[in-house]
């Protein structure tokens, strides 16, 4: 376990009881993500792959092993992480610049207006500085979900986990998402952990893919994508995106 990484998965294991049987999810994850890398997490479905993700957020405690960041171990939500899951959970009652706002509300009680000049630049930065003033109900998906990654980048995360963020979207929204997404993680170089279950969007989007196995999850194999960023969509239909998708999926097998 390398002393500089970033963030440190160390013999993680973790096990449910459900009703008289025991369900063993993760089995001894080692894991290492060094700062500004984005890194995907694939595996098939029951492999532990948000279960991971949520004991590195600190919503999840391990049964056994040890997460850090920075060094320091995490035993419960910190303030230098931010989580995107993947529905939009927004309050529908508040405008879409008062749901950026919370976090200060919550964190402060009260919002100043340096507050509410860096929400409307977020908004700004992901596409939204005309619907500021909207409620919940007047988006597309994809438009609450850009609000959902405004309102995590409020909080200035150093570590941002992503949770399948736009699984339920059509893939048109999809792929502009993705690029929205690429975009950003360019101009602000934070360290990403993002779950999927799609090869071609993690090849696309990471710079490592970490594929877990069959229940109880283990990493089985690490895959760097040598891709040159920034990155664009054209880029999918070439030769050696194929090869590096390939390599995924026989990973996965």
């Amino acid at each position: 376990m390398s002393e500089a990484a970033f963030l440190a998965v160390d013999q993680v294991r973790k096990d449910f009881v459900t009703g008289n049987s025991l369900v063993k999810a993760l089995s001894h994850i080692v894991l290492t993500v060094q700062a500004g890398e984005f890194v995907c997490l694939l595996g098939p479905s029951g492999s532990g792959k948000s279960t991971l993700l949520r004991i590195i957020g600190g919503l999840l405690p391990a049964d056994s092993g040890t997460v850090s960041l920075l060094g320091e171990t995490l035993t419960a939500p910190h303030p230098d992480i931010g989580f995107v899951f993947q529905g939009a959970n927004l309050m529908p009652w508040r405008t879409v610049l008062n749901n950026v706002l919370l976090p200060a509300e919550v964190q402060r009680g009260t919002v100043a207006e340096a507050d509410c000049a860096r929400a409307r630049a977020l908004l700004t930065l992901v596409g939204l500085h005309d619907f500021v003033n909207a409620y919940p109900q007047q988006l597309s998906g994809g438009m609450k979900q850009r609000v959902v990654l405004a309102r995590t980048l409020f909080q200035r995360p150093k570590l941002l986990l992503m949770d399948e963020p736009f699984g339920a979207l059509d893939a048109l929204t999809r792929e502009r998402l993705n690029l929205e997404l690429l975009r950003i993680y360019e101009e602000h170089r934070m360290t990403v952990l993002m779950v999927t279950h799609s090869i071609p969007e993690a090849v696309f989007l990471a710079d490592r893919v970490v594929v877990l196995s069959e229940r109880p999850g283990r990493v089985v194999a690490d895959v760097a994508i040598d891709l040159p960023r920034p990155r664009e969509l054209a880029m999918m239909g070439d030769e050696h995106f194929g090869r590096l998708t390939m390599a995924v999926r026989g990973a996965i097998g």
